[in-house]
């Protein structure tokens, strides 16, 4: 028997704002807009995967 695979980590608009050092605002205007890292709604909850935010950065990174 397969072991079953790994749960990705989730992250809250807080500790995204806190590891981005940003408001939390502008996440939720990010959001709004559509230009932030992807997210999932868990019913009224926001999440952020920690492997997608990861890679979300990285697209970013100039130099």
């Amino acid at each position: 028997m397969e072991p079953a695979p790994a749960l990705p980590v989730f992250l809250t608009q807080r500790e995204v704002a806190e590891a981005l050092r940003l408001p939390e605002r502008t996440l939720e205007d990010w959001r709004q807009t559509r230009q932030g890292p992807p997210y999932v709604k868990l019913g009224h909850h926001v999440r952020y995967e920690q492997a997608e935010l990861l890679a979300w950065v990285r697209e970013r990174r100039h130099g």
